[in-house]
């Protein structure tokens, strides 16, 4: 079994890209929103943490949170989420051909893949490089021409909040767009 190495700084800022099992365009349905908008309150109930930013494309989502002093456990949280998605809405979603004997054994669904991808923010400038990334993903994928023509993004409240013009992130804009694998 291979192990992997997460980073593990306590009260630290990280972005994350989460990705649908086989890259099912499901994540921007109504129920499917809702179910995570529900996880997401009640795991912060819990385990708390603050979303700096947050961008929901069909196949996938990148965010960037930042935990509380102390605390470096993103994992328990994304485990959380998952599995409360998938317990809210995961029998609509089942697909018989995804299941595998080892998602079977876990009690998995087959909405999210297993793993997440997770990038430790050094300093204001990653910080700064990474929401343009984030909030630029749906003009990256095609999916609108300009960010503010996408609805599911925390694009809009940064923006009332003076953080990016309205305008900012389209066509022949100056939008930082760093190269990212797990796109």
């Amino acid at each position: 079994m291979s192990r992997y190495r997460r980073a593990n700084i306590k009260g630290a800022t990280y972005f994350f890209t989460v990705v649908t099992e086989r890259r099912q365009p499901i994540l921007t349905n109504a129920d499917l929103r809702d179910a995570l908008r529900a996880a997401i309150v009640k795991v912060r109930a819990s385990y708390p943490f603050e979303i700096d930013a947050w961008v929901l494309l069909p196949d996938h989502l990148h965010c960037i949170w930042t935990l509380p002093e102390g605390d470096a456990d993103f994992s328990t949280r994304w485990r959380l989420i998952k599995r409360e998605v998938t317990v809210a809405v995961g029998a609509k979603y089942f697909r018989e051909e995804f299941q595998t004997e080892r998602r079977a054994q876990k009690q998995q669904g087959t909405i999210w893949q297993q793993r997440f991808w997770e990038h430790l923010i050094r300093d204001d400038d990653d910080f700064a490089a990474h929401m343009d990334y984030l909030h630029f993903n749906p003009v990256k994928h095609g999916l609108v021409k300009t960010v503010n023509k996408w609805p599911w993004s925390s694009f809009h409240r940064l923006v009332n909040d003076g953080v990016y013009p309205s305008n900012w992130g389209g066509e022949g804009s100056d939008a930082i767009v760093l190269k990212h694998d797990e796109s």
